[in-house]
């Protein structure tokens, strides 16, 4: 199991390197190098890309397909030049972007409007008149089969030369301590919803959150994973990524979404289906996972295989699991906060529930449409009523998981 679940993972690897943040702000990089400009134009047969620096950089690129880009890699940088174009007047590069990738890293990624090689990338020093150095990078047009033999493909984990694999369940130590990935929903350029008083969702998330993570280790039970420790933006794929790589025994996403439906709230508590439970649920998978597309890349593209690939990674113990979860979530939500009126447990296909080896669940902590919920959000009080419930239920989960275990 633990080998096709390794395979699976590699074949789908490839979407993890196609997901792009971008931060707030670049602001002053620790490394002290700028990029003042960015400039395309023609170089023979080929088309160069420049970025101008005030320093010297490493650099890493590659290529992946579906749709087609060009992804350089780049240490933190000072970014004083466009973040984005061009749209037009370019026969190879349709527009690229730019943004943070990791908290020491930024990333460009270049839309193809036709297939290319990268025939050279090199950064030249400063020399004669001009004073700055020049990150360059040629591309060749290429047929769509060429393309894909140079596409990038990953392996699923790495570390030096070596794959890393994942621990069975079973073979865990009895001293080891349940890992609980907590994924504050949106943040950075993603600030998901906002409410008639200002409020944010991507702040209200990230407090609830750490008032779940202070409560969970208080416990001394657990060993607790954010999936963002900042207002940063982490891609949907990232954080289903970072829940695998810490081997996350439960993964909890939280949210508080918008209704056209001014007057409707409540909590309510989702895991995986392909199909959603009802138009509502269909309406808020769809937003979600939209806030890739915000950040230059649209998962709506992937191939037939792809998205069947992620439908199998969907172990069925998986999603027992995940309603197991569910059920104990509202069981406790019920006792502290007030749930929606009905469907209490709802189905949609969220992004961040495709953990192919992780119960998953997103948390609906309110609606910031509706007035009476945004102000218990904004709430302390509130938020410590939230994260004792969900303690509370994760508590009584790892309990019956232990115990069905043994049996």
């Amino acid at each position: 199991m633990q080998d096709s679940r390794r395979n699976i993972w590699r074949s789908g690897g490839v979407l993890l390197l196609a997901l792009v943040g971008a931060a707030n702000a670049a602001g002053s990089a620790e490394s002290g190098v700028r990029a003042t400009g960015v400039r395309i134009g023609s170089h023979g047969e080929e088309t160069r890309f420049v970025v101008d620096l005030s320093g010297q950089v490493r650099h890493r690129t590659f290529t992946i397909a579906q749709p087609n880009r060009v992804v350089i890699d780049l240490p933190k940088l000072g970014w004083r030049a466009r973040r984005e174009g061009p749209r037009r007047h370019n026969a190879v590069i349709r527009r690229y972007r730019f943004g943070a990738f990791t908290a020491g890293a930024n990333r460009i990624v270049i839309e193809l409007r036709q297939p290319a090689e990268i025939t050279r990338a090199f950064v030249l020093p400063p020399r004669g008149k001009v004073r700055n150095y020049r990150f360059v990078l040629d591309l060749k047009p290429v047929s769509q089969e060429a393309f894909l033999k140079s596409v990038r493909r990953p392996v699923r984990r790495q570390s030096g030369n070596r794959t890393v694999r994942r621990t069975p369940r079973g073979k865990r130590p009895p001293s080891h301590k349940p890992v609980i990935v907590l994924d504050p929903g949106h943040g950075g350029i993603d600030p998901g919803t906002r409410g008639r008083r200002g409020t944010r969702e991507k702040h209200v998330t990230f407090l609830v959150a750490r008032a779940v993570r202070r409560r969970l280790l208080a416990t001394g039970k657990y060993k607790v994973v954010m999936t963002r420790n900042g207002d940063t933006f982490v891609p949907l794929r990232t954080r289903i990524a970072i829940a695998r790589k810490a081997e996350g025994d439960l993964f909890v996403s939280l949210h508080a979404d918008a209704l056209f439906i001014k007057s409707f709230r409540g909590a309510a508590v989702y895991t995986l289906s392909e199909k959603a439970s009802d138009h509502e649920a269909a309406a808020l998978a769809k937003k979600e996972n939209k806030s890739d597309i915000i950040a230059g890349i649209d998962l709506g593209r992937e191939s037939g295989e792809v998205r069947n690939i992620l439908i199998d990674l969907a172990q069925r113990e998986t999603m027992n699991r995940s309603i197991r979860l569910a059920r104990f979530l509202i069981d406790d939500l019920r006792r502290e906060i007030k749930l929606v009126r009905n469907k209490k447990h709802r189905f949609a296909g969220f992004a961040v529930l495709r953990a192919p080896d992780v119960p998953s669940v997103l948390i609906e902590l309110g609606y910031l449409s509706n007035a009476a919920d945004e102000r218990l959000l904004r709430s302390p009080s509130h938020h410590a009523k939230l994260a004792r419930a969900i303690v509370r239920a994760i508590n009584r989960y790892i309990a019956l998981q232990s115990k069905l275990s043994k049996s």
